[in-house]
């Protein structure tokens, strides 16, 4: 039965019920994730044919427009279960499997020791479970309608936790150093990272920075001097940041775990 009150009903947006369309604009976050999740297909398609430059570098766009999908629906109401989902499945992708199968052809696929697949596969599965947790809990704020802002990670994220897996990478890219002749480093590093990313460790999130409005100015200034030192020394600058991100997790551990049970056994 056709309605005469022009309104929009429940659960319609404005300018919506005309059919069974929707706005272009609600399409876009799923794009964008698509985008990235493209990206992260073609890095392991460049990996399997050996142009491992390529691939961090798609990697890392994939990283870059991590979350910008979100934003964007946030911004527009485009937010879905769809979406959320998608964009899950993407990152496990991007950042579980691509930086997986790279660390492994680079380092570990020529070495005689056939046990770097396992630390391949110990990686990308701590990466689908902090995923999935992520997902739940998010899941179980929505369903309490609790709205907590957060201070912190739960261990390291996804994101995060590819640039970690990829740090020998980008050492081997800055130095000429050949990573197949140094397998088992490799290889426990891959498995710390999986380790930390399905820790309890309380880990740095950027949402938790709140910037002085008398300091914006000198945070542009920063900004433009770290896209100089990114030009002017890529790999060099990427491998710093990474250590400075570890120096905060030790920060981390040393805080929330170490002194507490020093604090209990005195």
């Amino acid at each position: 039965m056709a309605r005469d009150d022009p309104r929009p009903g429940p659960g319609e947006r404005e300018g919506e019920g005309e059919g069974d369309s929707l706005p272009f604009l609600m399409l876009v976050p799923n794009m964008v994730t698509t985008l990235g999740l493209c990206a992260g297909l073609t890095a392991i398609r460049f990996v399997m044919g050996g142009q491992f430059t390529l691939a961090v570098w798609l990697i890392l766009f994939s990283v870059l427009i991590d979350g910008l999908d979100g934003l964007i629906a946030r911004r527009l109401g485009a937010a879905s279960d769809f979406g959320a989902q998608l964009d899950s499945l993407s990152d496990f992708l991007n950042f579980g499997v691509a930086p997986g199968l790279l660390v492994y052809q680079m380092a570990l696929a020529q070495s005689e020791k056939a046990g770097g697949w396992i630390f391949v596969l110990v990686f990308a599965a701590c990466c689908c479970m902090r995923l999935a947790r992520f997902n739940v809990a998010k899941r179980r704020a929505e369903d309490s309608g609790e709205q907590v802002a957060v201070k912190h990670f739960t261990g390291v994220p996804a994101p995060a936790g590819a640039l970690l897996a990829l740090l020998p990478v980008f050492i081997s890219f800055e130095t000429g150093l050949r990573l197949a002749d140094h397998p088992l480093p490799v290889e426990l590093w891959l498995a710390l990272v999986g380790a930390l990313m399905v820790s309890r460790l309380p880990t740095f999130s950027p949402k938790s920075i709140r910037v002085p409005r008398e300091r914006t100015g000198l945070i542009l200034i920063a900004l433009a001097l770290l896209v100089g030192l990114l030009l002017a020394a890529f790999w060099r600058m990427l491998v710093l940041i990474i250590l400075l991100y570890c120096l905060t997790l030790l920060h981390s551990f040393f805080r929330n775990v170490l002194a507490p049970r020093l604090g209990r056994r005195r």
